[in-house]
This record gives C-alpha cells, sequence and structure tokens, in this order.
C-alpha cells in the first residue's frame, strides 16, 4: 500500500491528460536533443581537438540567452506561450536539420557549428521561458514541483539514453544521423502541443504590452530577498559546474583516451543517476533556499568524487552521483522560484533564471575551457565543484542573515509590547 501511495505521489502530475501529452512528446524530442549535444561536441572536438573550441560553441549557444533572455520573459508574459513554443519548436527542428544535410554531405565546418549553434541559442532565449512557465498553466499550483522534477527527470532520462545511443551512431554511421534524428523527433512535442485540450489550461492573463516591462522584472527580483538569492546560487553553479559539454569530451578523450563510445557512456551515466534524482525530487517534493543549499554540497561532493577519480569504472559511478545531485540542485531551484513568483512575473523571473543556468555559459563555457587546456580536465571539474560549495556558503549567509534580523524583529516586538504594558499599569 505504502509503495502505490508513494507512486502516486511521485507521477502525480501525470495524471492531467494535457501534462500527460506534452510529458511523452519533450520526452522523445528531449532524446533527440541529447543526441544532438553529444555529437556536436564529439564533432567540434573532431574538427578541432580542443576544450576551447567546444567551450566557444557552447557559449555562443548560450549568449543569446544571456543577451536576450530577459525580453524573452517579457514576451512570454504577453503572449499565448502554447502557440509560441509551437513555433519555436518547429524552428529548432529545422536548425537540427540544415547541421544533418551539412554533416551528411561532409561539407561542415566549425564555422558552421558555431552560427548554428547562435541560431539556435537564439530560439532558446524566447522558448525556454514561456517553456518553463507553461508548466504551471497545464498543471496548477498543487502539482507544479511534482511537475518541475518529473520535467528534470524527463531530461535526465533522455540524457541517459540519447548519448548512449549516440555513441553508437557517431561510431556506427557518423554525427550526421544523430542532427537528422533530433529534426525529426521535433514532430513529436510540436503534435502533443497541437493536440491540447485548451479548455482545461489555466493560462495566464497576458500582460498588456508597455514601457519599462524589462526594468520591472529586475526590480521586482532585487526586491525579493525569496527570488534574489536562489538566482544568485544558480547563476554561480550554472557558470562553472554545469559545463560537462566542455569537460567530459576531453576526461573521455585525454584522461582516460578513451572513443566515442566512452564520451557517451560517460554523459549516459550522469543521466542515469539524474533520472534517479529526479524521481527521488517528485516524491520528496522539497524546495526553498535551504534545500538548495544542501543540495549544492552534495553536487560539489560528488563533483569532486569525479574530478578525483583514477579509474574509468570509478569515474562512470561518480558521474551518476553527480547527475543525481545536479537534478536535485535544478528542479528546487525551479520549483522554488516559480512558486514564489506572482504570475504575472512569471515569464521574467523564469527568464531570469534561464539566463542564470544557460546564459552564463558564455562566461563559465570559455572560462572552463581554458582553465582545461592551460591545466587538465581534472582542474575543470574541480573548479565547477568549488562554485557549488561558495554557492552553498552563500546560501548559509542569506538563511543566516533572515533569521538574525528575523530575531531582532521578533524581539522588538516583545519589548515594545512589555514597554506598552508597563505604561499601562
Amino acid at each position: 500500500m505504502n509503495v502505490k501511495v508513494s507512486a502516486r505521489r511521485t507521477f502525480s502530475s501525470l495524471s492531467n491528460h494535457n501534462y500527460r501529452k506534452y510529458f511523452y512528446g519533450q520526452t522523445t524530442s528531449l532524446v533527440g536533443t541529447w543526441m544532438q549535444m553529444t555529437a556536436q561536441s564529439w564533432l567540434v572536438f573532431t574538427l578541432t581537438h580542443s576544450a576551447t573550441a567546444i567551450g566557444l560553441v557552447v557559449a555562443l549557444q548560450t549568449l543569446p540567452v544571456l543577451l536576450l533572455g530577459p525580453y524573452g520573459g517579457v514576451v512570454a508574459d504577453r503572449v499565448d506561450k502554447r502557440k509560441l513554443m509551437i513555433i519555436l519548436q518547429s524552428a529548432m527542428g529545422v536548425q537540427a536539420a540544415i547541421l544533418a544535410v551539412l554533416s551528411l554531405t561532409h561539407v561542415v565546418t566549425y564555422v558552421d557549428v558555431c552560427i548554428l549553434a547562435m541560431v539556435l541559442g537564439l530560439n532558446n532565449a524566447f522558448e525556454n521561458p514561456s517553456r518553463q512557465s507553461f508548466v504551471l498553466e497545464m498543471v496548477g499550483p498543487n502539482d507544479l514541483r511534482n511537475a518541475v522534477s518529473l520535467n528534470s527527470t524527463m531530461n535526465n532520462v533522455a540524457r541517459a539514453v540519447g548519448p548512449a545511443i549516440a555513441g553508437i551512431i557517431i561510431a556506427s554511421f557518423g554525427e550526421g544521423w544523430c542532427f537528422a534524428l533530433n529534426a525529426v523527433s521535433f514532430v513529436a512535442v510540436v503534435f502533443s502541443l497541437m493536440i491540447m485540450d485548451k479548455t482545461t489550461l489555466n493560462p495566464s492573463v497576458p500582460t498588456e504590452r508597455a514601457k519599462g516591462q524589462l526594468r520591472e522584472g529586475f526590480r521586482y527580483v532585487a526586491a525579493t530577498p525569496k527570488l534574489l538569492y536562489p538566482l544568485i546560487m544558480m547563476a554561480l553553479v550554472g557558470m562553472l559546474a554545469y559545463e560537462f559539454q566542455v569537460t567530459l569530451p576531453i576526461v573521455a578523450g585525454k584522461v582516460f583516451h578513451g572513443s566515442a563510445e566512452v564520451f557517451g557512456v560517460m554523459t549516459g551515466s550522469m543521466g542515469a543517476g539524474a533520472v534517479i534524482g529526479g524521481l527521488w525530487s517528485a516524491s520528496k517534493g522539497r524546495t526553498g533556499t535551504r534545500a538548495m543549499i544542501r543540495a549544492a554540497l552534495l553536487f560539489g561532493i560528488f563533483i569532486t568524487f569525479a574530478a578525483l577519480s583514477p579509474k574509468i569504472g570509478i569515474e562512470f559511478f561518480a558521474l551518476a552521483l553527480v547527475g543525481f545531485a545536479s537534478v536535485s540542485f535544478l528542479s528546487m531551484a525551479n520549483s522554488t522560484l516559480q512558486l514564489e513568483t506572482d504570475p504575472q512575473m512569471r515569464g521574467r523571473v523564469m527568464a531570469l533564471w534561464a539566463v542564470a543556468f544557460m546564459g552564463t555559459t558564455p562566461i563559465g563555457g570559455p572560462l572552463i575551457g581554458w582553465i582545461t587546456s592551460e591545466t587538465n580536465a581534472r582542474v575543470g571539474l574541480g573548479v565547477g565543484a568549488a562554485s557549488c560549495f561558495v554557492a552553498a556558503v552563500i546560501g548559509w549567509l542569506t538563511v543566516r542573515h533572515y533569521q538574525t534580523r528575523e530575531a531582532r524583529e521578533s524581539s522588538f516586538i516583545v519589548d515594545t509590547a512589555i514597554n506598552d504594558t508597563i505604561v499601562v499599569e
């Protein structure tokens, strides 16, 4: 009986038929996306044999999120998010198809990869805030924590399956077929969005177009500590710890002298651990700064383990633990921000979350790439671990500060009440 109750709690948001359609369609698409990400990193590595070059591609793919992400949140608050997602997901399929044609015809160059990475980043700057804030419109506030955790699980099931498939396809047929299959996979998520029952959605009232809405979003976050400090923690960890696209190809190729299959297994191991972490987060439903502090510490410890692993078998296990902690931290941050945000501001806040998570990569990607090139991949991972520990300290200092302030305010109220009582007597 307890097992059944736990299972219902873990998968409660899937009882919503719109979310269930979206979940299966998006899972299919994300398998293709992770195949493309794996193939793209390996393609750049084979073209350049440079960690810095991989970091630059990752930076170009996320730079538009840094520059345009906040405005993407303004757009998300103004429009029908479902319709916008249909358009943007279709455009992502076209981008993958172009990369597939260039690769399959053996004319692809490093410059081509860079240009198409930037095109994808432009799309992500507007698609990500719409997608993040659309979850609440599908499932409502009661199932939001569960849906966000299942989204993370879905992403990491794809992370486990996609790279493993990509490793086999790359070794057997080449990178181009990974890009082609990704292009086809977008049909699933676009179709799921088109067949949704619109009468059961709970869309936020679109924000009327007005001047200063972007600044309004920044002011709102700056004045709300429960949003500001989780965003700062997410930005630091997102910039330096989540640069596995840069470090893992080098770990596979230069530290353990492996091939594309080894790289695929590494990424797949991390994804497998993330699946377990996502299901755990879905069943626990924890949010808030304290939960993020614990997750950041765990994330840092496991990345340190991966950085120091002496053998490849141990590395696979360490990366599974890294995946577990990474999705726990990510889902806690996402849920915390959505639940603490006013509905009219949700698109803009989640755009800042995207900037913190992905938009910091134009800084972190090249930096970790440079550190890795100048030292080695183990040091690159170690820098990411250090960022997790620093983020945990920031969170701890924040909690302590507000506990002290609340204690002082409570003491002031008590003293005032006592003084008033004395005066009355």
